[in-house]
């Protein structure tokens, strides 16, 4: 889908920097004109004669040539670009964006761009999982950019955790996707519940689940993307929706969540149901924070909450296309049939806390796709956001049958 596309990818000066002519080259293969703009550090990574050689275009660094004084135009690197990548992104330059500094060719070249923009963030986890790069990062996602998120993984300071720039295959094949967007939803209606619920004790304390919502969030966005008006019921995440073809109705508990999914989904051509909802609640909430006793156990009577699932299965209309999850720590594949029987899905989304980041909070999934027809449709680990498309087309392929 890159066949024809310019994308101008711009280098920040982190150590990932050396990944980006193996990225460069990925996209030239893919039919794309790269054309590369680097901050002055980012060439102490890697070499402009590299980049020059992979993409087959000069590279540029600063406003003008000090040899001759040729400008290079900010302006027109932005009108050129289809789309303009940052690789990596560095937490400087990420919060430089986020705020309006132009201090070199690229961010300017960012502030111009007309185009969609991609960022794939690379630093140390500790500075990765600050409150100011978390910041920086929803205010950009708030501004349009689309995030390449980082992997878990061992980093240039000799620790281990989230903050690896994503490896260039996932980063191209991400913005492969972009151009990829088809309208094959359009005029349909999709409602979607995703997150936890939180079923409370007393004012400042609840039972509920490690659930993020990402899932069910990337699955909004592809949906959106192409051309389906989405209704999605979010539990309490902190996770937002970008795209303009998302309505968020937002709950906390299993009732609320219940009521929502209920009221929308006579109206739904499709009704994805990945929300982690709580099976129990407590019969009853205090009205004041409990005290802990001094001695003795505390006893909480727990009553069952509406199954969801089942009761929207039952709801089903003809032509209606329903499916879930199924997050299994056993037997996976056996209780995942199960399910997908017993609430009536047409299919079901099984993910294991046996494979590794995959899961809660994970920014990564591994899935298997069971059918009621008895097919089964193994999927690799790979990116929340790509096993959101991967459901999709397959969710497309149910539809045209």
């Amino acid at each position: 889908m890159l066949n024809g596309k310019h994308i101008l990818l711009g280098i920040t000066g982190g150590i990932a920097a050396y990944k980006c002519a193996a990225l460069a080259r990925l996209l030239v293969k893919k039919g794309a004109e790269v054309k590369v703009v680097m901050t002055p550090i980012a060439r102490q990574f890697v070499t402009p004669l590299t980049m020059a050689t992979v993409t087959k275009n000069p590279i540029v660094v600063d406003f003008f040539d000090p040899e001759n004084g040729a400008w290079n135009s900010h302006v027109s690197l932005g009108m050129w670009a289809d789309l303009y990548l940052i690789a990596p992104a560095t937490a400087n330059s990420i919060g430089k964006m986020a705020h309006g500094v132009a201090d070199n060719l690229l961010l300017t070249s960012y502030l111009s761009a007309k185009c969609p923009v991609f960022i794939a963030p690379a630093m140390d986890l500790d500075m990765y999982a600050h409150p100011t790069t978390t910041r920086n990062l929803e205010t950009l996602k708030a501004d349009g950019v689309h995030i390449v998120e980082p992997e878990s993984g061992f980093l240039a300071s000799g620790l281990e955790g989230k903050g690896r720039m994503a490896e260039p295959e996932t980063i191209a094949e991400a913005v492969d996707a972009f151009f990829e967007e088809k309208q094959d939803l359009a005029g349909k209606t999709v409602v979607i519940t995703a997150g936890p619920t939180y079923e409370k004790l007393d004012p400042v304390r609840f039972i509920g689940n490690y659930s993020s919502g990402k899932m069910g969030f990337a699955i909004a966005e592809e949906c959106a993307k192409r051309g389906a008006k989405v209704k999605l019921i979010a539990g309490p995440v902190s996770v937002k929706a970008v795209h303009e073809n998302i309505e968020r109705i937002d709950v906390e508990s299993a009732l609320e969540m219940r009521d929502a999914a209920v009221r929308l989904a006579n109206d739904a051509d499709i009704i994805v149901l990945s929300a982690a909802v709580a099976d129990y609640r407590p019969a009853t909430m205090a009205d004041h924070k409990i005290k802990r006793e001094k001695t003795g156990a505390m006893t909480i009577e727990l009553v069952p909450n509406p199954d969801i699932a089942a009761e929207l299965g039952k709801m089903k209309k003809d032509g209606q296309l329903i499916f879930g999850f199924a997050l299994e720590t056993n037997d996976e594949q056996f209780n995942a049939t199960g399910k997908c029987e017993r609430k009536n899905f047409d299919f079901i989304v099984l993910n294991s806390l046996n494979d590794k980041n995959a899961g809660f909070r994970y920014d990564t999934n591994k899935v298997t796709i069971i059918d009621r027809d008895g097919s089964i449709t193994p999927y690799d680990l790979k990116s929340k956001v790509l096993v959101a498309k991967d459901i999709i087309d397959y969710t497309i392929k149910k539809l045209n049958k």
